[in-house]
């Protein structure tokens, strides 16, 4: 990265290219449905990565109050963008995963309760790690579309786990990468300050065609509200993660 990078950090991604750009699929209101099985993406594991950071604008306003014209060396630090540092706000979102198979099984993907589910076995949907703290890994769960046939329903979420409301300050997208064809993005961009759970999308698979649909509806309640708003019909409990 040169010199000028630094000063601007929205530059280098205009001189980015290659398949990591042209290949994406950027869900929106306007365009909110994708098929699957139209790009050719239902084989092997789709994997569903949640990442997100701090919104540049409150640090740059930040920045723009200590004076950093005082300051000029402060200039050439890097901006500290990640979430979860006890200077910014306390926030740990989680991903998670409803799913209703053909049978009538539900059930439900998560870090609370332990609930991680399994890849080889039903409910063929697995989360991989717990990301307490903004790192760019970010939390990832995977789908097993060599399964498919018995997935009816799949609703994916992001809740506030430490109950702090701040989606407005958080800058979150859910990634898809599937095992074939472009990867689709999500971007949760209609921040409610006091909501603690958002439905991100849905996949339906109807006539044996998977289909990815944009949701991105906030509530201010937490699993429960997203089930009776999608009429999933589980019980829910208080949920506790494990330590470590």
């Amino acid at each position: 990265m040169g010199f000028l990078d630094n000063l601007w950090p929205g530059r280098q991604a205009q001189f980015e290219s290659g398949n990591a750009l042209t290949s994406s699929i950027v869900l929106s209101k306007r365009n909110a449905t994708v098929s699957l099985t139209k790009n050719g993406a239902l084989t092997g594991n789709l994997r569903v990565n949640l990442s997100w950071r701090m919104r540049t604008s409150d640090i740059e306003g930040r920045g723009r109050q200590g004076g950093s014209l005082l300051r000029p060396l402060k200039m050439f630090q890097p901006d500290v963008v990640q979430a979860h540092t006890q200077g910014m706000v306390n926030v740990d979102l989680d991903l998670g995963c409803m799913y209703e198979f053909k049978d009538g099984t539900k059930g439900v993907v998560q870090p609370l309760g332990d609930l991680l589910g399994d890849l080889n076995a039903p409910p063929y949907i697995r989360l991989s790690g717990d990301d307490r703290f903004g790192a760019p890994s970010g939390e990832t769960v995977y789908l097993n579309l060599d399964q498919r046939e018995h997935f009816k329903r799949l609703l994916f979420f992001v809740y506030i786990y430490d109950q702090t409301p701040a989606f407005d300050r958080t800058h979150a997208k859910l990634t898809l990468y599937p095992g074939n064809g472009p990867q689709i993005e999500i971007e949760l961009d209609e921040h409610a300050p006091e909501a603690r759970s958002c439905a991100v999308f849905t996949v339906d698979n109807s006539k044996d065609e998977f289909v990815v649909r944009r949701e991105v509806k906030f509530v201010y309640g937490f699993q429960s509200e997203l089930d009776r708003m999608y009429g999933w019909g589980m019980q829910w409990g208080r949920g506790y993660k494990s330590r470590g």
